[in-house]
């Protein structure tokens, strides 16, 4: 890793209606609008999508992290994150992420060192550790 601190630049260029082009160096840009919850036309990428998604990734590439720092070998993970968003004191705000962890590992593999090790890729995923939301680990570890 790079020393700190790190500073990540994104450039957002749009018109009075219409999505939103978000572009970053060296990265293929994305289009982004409102979703459907927010009357938006629910075809694109949105704010609340994205901010899920990288509560996703960063858990998927922290456990990544941990387990190759660990030499634990594993096959699969299939994951899938519900943000909830509500009002809290007037204010809308997620204040939740529900992650759901599905582990394959190879037959006779440390099952109870798989949930450890997914266990503490959520506890190290800096983006849920940037946020107010709580942030909750449903594993399920197989052998196949």
């Amino acid at each position: 890793m790079k020393p700190l601190p790190h500073h990540y630049r994104v450039r957002a260029t749009a018109s009075v209606e219409g999505s939103v082009a978000l572009t970053a160096e060296g990265l293929p840009g994305l289009e982004s609008d409102a979703p459907a919850e927010f009357d938006g036309p629910g075809d694109r990428w949105s704010p609340e999508a994205l901010l899920t998604a990288s509560v996703l990734s960063c858990f998927v590439l922290s456990f990544r992290a941990v387990t190759q720092a660990s030499r634990f070998e594993w096959t699969a993970l299939d994951c899938e994150t519900v943000g909830s968003l509500e009002r809290v004191d007037g204010v809308q705000r997620f204040t939740k992420f529900d992650l759901r962890a599905t582990l394959d590992l190879p037959v006779g593999s440390d099952a109870a060192k798989a949930e450890r090790l997914l266990d503490k890729a959520k506890q190290l995923c800096l983006i849920t550790n940037s946020l107010k939301a709580e942030c909750r680990l449903e594993r399920e570890v197989r052998e196949r």
